[in-house]
């Protein structure tokens, strides 16, 4: 039998400078929501080279309908979506390999220390943004798929490499894979999890409250109703309900993350005078969903938390808070611990890395919870980022761990797929 650890090993050593050059093309490519074409065209001839079946569209039609669907997009044009595809000779378990092109804005610029988009390589990290979230991981899944073709390792499963856009927003991208027919028997989504696996991850959805109050002048500010003052009450409310969710978690995935599914309020607005009583507070936030909770029953608990607060002040009675459920959404997902999935790629990491892996919960949505619940595909988050920088001035990726789950995947491949006999 082969030595197929110490191949792909030798294979990735000596082919670093392709997955640094690539990694650095992606980032040079400002990628942010409605500007995913020339990223994607990067993708697109790396791919070539790789002799897989490539199938490049831009999404439309049916999903804008899709109870699943999320974005402020009217339309897709220029930013497509790519999945390519290394066949199996038969009798084997398939995989889906999802990466998202897109990135977040780079924010204040003042915060870098060079342009956001450079590329630069020092001291064994590469700078800028989408390096951690999540060029890198991409990089990981193409090397992961390169060194197999070139080592000549056959597979008899099918392995499906997918390349999509809007994750950072809701993940119509990936809908629309499940839509197109896209299925695999588990899938692996390297996002930046610092090396560690998580099998489960939480859900999130963006919210906005209407708090309303009557304007009057600041001099008798007593003949009116502030707005501003009757938001109070609704954030202690909520800070509230965020500590009664959160007493419920009690899986052990997630006893190093102190808050595992938080409600972040994220944006405040209200008034417009200095010398008027405001009469209206927009706020606008995010709840996060555990992994095995249905995100209706999340949405209920905030509207009753607001409708509670009826009964302790007339003038909410009166003037219900307005809710609105808007923008971005994360379906939770989850996968059974004891998953043939999770044993291979902890053994290959611990074969690797020559110690045993982290398993925790992810603190953050990621499209699997999509191909879970949609497409009823097992998926395992694993990447090299560094969740720390992922979204924040100077972020940056260790390109040494981008090396390691390149190897780690190849080889979870080989266990998972199974290889052609000769």
């Amino acid at each position: 039998m082969k030595n197929y650890q110490t191949l792909i090993h030798s294979w990735i050593h000596d082919n670093k400078v392709i997955g640094i050059e690539l990694l650095q093309n992606l980032v040079r490519k400002r990628s942010v929501q409605t500007n995913e074409y020339e990223a994607q065209q990067v993708i697109i001839n790396h791919l070539k080279k790789l002799d897989l079946e490539i199938d490049e569209w831009e999404v439309a039609g049916e999903v804008f309908n899709h109870p699943y669907f999320c974005s402020t997009r009217k339309d897709f044009l220029k930013s497509p979506n790519i999945v390519a595809v290394k066949r199996g000779s038969g009798n084997g378990r398939s995989i889906i390999l999802n990466g998202h092109i897109d990135v977040v804005p780079e924010g204040d610029l003042s915060q870098w220390t060079d342009d956001p988009y450079s590329g630069k390589i020092e001291n064994g990290r590469m700078y800028g943004r989408g390096t951690t979230d999540m060029k890198g991981g991409t990089v990981s899944l193409l090397l992961a798929i390169q060194a197999l073709k070139e080592l000549g390792i056959e597979l008899n499963g099918d392995v499906i490499f997918q390349s999509v856009i809007e994750e950072e927003s809701g993940g119509a991208g990936t809908l629309e894979t499940i839509i197109r027919g896209y299925k695999a028997d588990a899938a692996i989504i390297p996002e930046p999890t610092n090396m560690k696996i998580f099998p489960k991850q939480q859900g999130s959805m963006w919210f906005r409250l209407t708090i309303k109050g009557r304007s009057a002048h600041g001099g008798t500010r007593y003949e009116g109703v502030s707005a501003i003052e009757k938001s109070l009450p609704v954030i202690q409310a909520i800070q509230t309900l965020e500590k009664i969710r959160n007493a419920r978690i009690v899986d052990p995935l997630y006893q190093n993350t102190p808050i595992p599914i938080p409600i972040n309020l994220g944006v405040i607005k209200g008034g417009d005078w200095p010398s008027s009583v405001a009469d209206e507070v927009t706020i606008e936030g995010r709840i996060g969903v555990a992994p095995d909770e249905e995100m209706a029953h999340a949405q209920e608990e905030l509207k009753q938390c607001l409708q509670d607060l009826e009964s302790v002040d007339p003038w909410i009675k009166e003037h219900p808070i307005g809710i609105d459920w808007f923008g971005a959404r994360w379906v939770p997902g989850t996968i059974d611990e004891e998953h043939p999935l999770m044993g291979i790629l902890q053994t290959k990491f611990s074969e690797v890395k020559h110690t045993k892996p982290t398993i925790e919960a992810s603190p953050w949505g990621t499209d699997g919870g999509l191909l879970e619940k949609l497409g009823g595909i097992p998926v395992i988050v694993f990447g090299p980022g560094t969740t720390q920088t992922a979204h924040f001035p100077n972020e940056y990726i260790e390109l040494e761990r981008m090396f390691e789950v390149a190897e780690i995947i190849a080889l979870t491949l080989i266990d998972w797929c199974g290889v052609k006999e000769q």
